[in-house]
């Protein structure tokens, strides 16, 4: 394990430490396996206050844009797909095995398969170019629902039956016992749906034409140009855009490692 994680770190720890070296430097130590590799020679934070104050490619904006979409689509990932996953473990339906056969059918199809239905889908809508696009394709997640579902149906029954005996309707069930007990589960398919969308690049250059507003990934392949790449920008950018999801997966790791190893209720 030890080996895994320091393999992992490697290309991490190097992406930081070239963020902080001049375009010179970046390759001068690229091939030398020293201390000199990890380590700038002459650290600087230019590289930083290229990409944060760069008038042609305003960097904050694209953050705020794909913070914008990515927090969205999570909020509508876990309300709808939860209620999905719901109703396939614990509701009673006509045909609910050959529906939850076709929504499971689904997952075997590439996502590049569908680039094109979609895109034309969102260019009836109207919704090109606008984070319409963005978000509401997004809301619905095949995996969301068996992942959730799997957990949804670990929870013993004699508990909804206790509570539907005691006069709670079902969305009270729903939203008193059965996501309570969840949270694991959620806390997991919410850092993944966070993530997906975080790290998005070729939707967003799809339907996207407006470069204000673009999405971050897509912005970072911006500072590779005819010109030529300028690889300091990048890493610079790229250690940026991966903070918060370090951050924000250190917080709740403890969580997302109980939604992957839990199926069921405890205590």
């Amino acid at each position: 394990m030890t080996a895994i994680a320091v393999v992992s770190i490697v290309p991490i720890v190097w992406m930081i430490a070239g963020s902080l070296r001049p375009y010179q430097e970046l390759f001068k130590y690229a091939t030398s396996l020293n201390v000199r590799l990890f380590v700038p020679v002459e650290p600087t934070l230019a590289n930083y206050r290229e990409v944060i104050w760069d008038d042609r490619n305003p960097f904050l904006r694209y953050i705020g844009n794909t913070l914008i979409v990515a927090v969205s689509v999570t909020a509508l990932v876990l309300v709808v797909n939860s209620m999905a996953a719901f109703a396939f473990a614990k509701l009673r339906f006509k045909g609910k095995p050959i529906v939850f056969a076709l929504f499971m059918s689904a997952m075997i199809i590439p996502a590049e398969v569908t680039l094109v239905p979609n895109y034309l889908l969102m260019h009836d809508f109207g919704w090109l170019n606008s984070y319409t696009a963005l978000i509401v394709p997004s809301a619905l997640s095949v995996f969301g629902i068996f992942l959730l579902r799997q957990f949804f149906a670990e929870i013993p029954g004699e508990i909804l039956e206790a509570a539907r005996i005691d006069g709670a309707s079902v969305t009270r069930v729903f939203a008193s016992i059965v996501l309570p007990a969840a949270v694991p589960a959620m806390i997991t398919l919410g850092l993944m749906t966070f993530l997906g969308n975080w790290d998005s690049y070729l939707w967003p250059l799809i339907v996207l034409n407006d470069d204000k507003k673009q999405m971050i990934q897509v912005a970072i392949a911006s500072f590779s140009s005819l010109e030529g790449t300028d690889w300091s920008k990048i890493l610079a950018a790229s250690t940026i855009s991966t903070a918060p999801i370090l951050a924000l997966f250190l917080f709740l790791q403890r969580y997302y490692i109980q939604g992957i190893t839990m199926s069921g209720v405890k205590g």
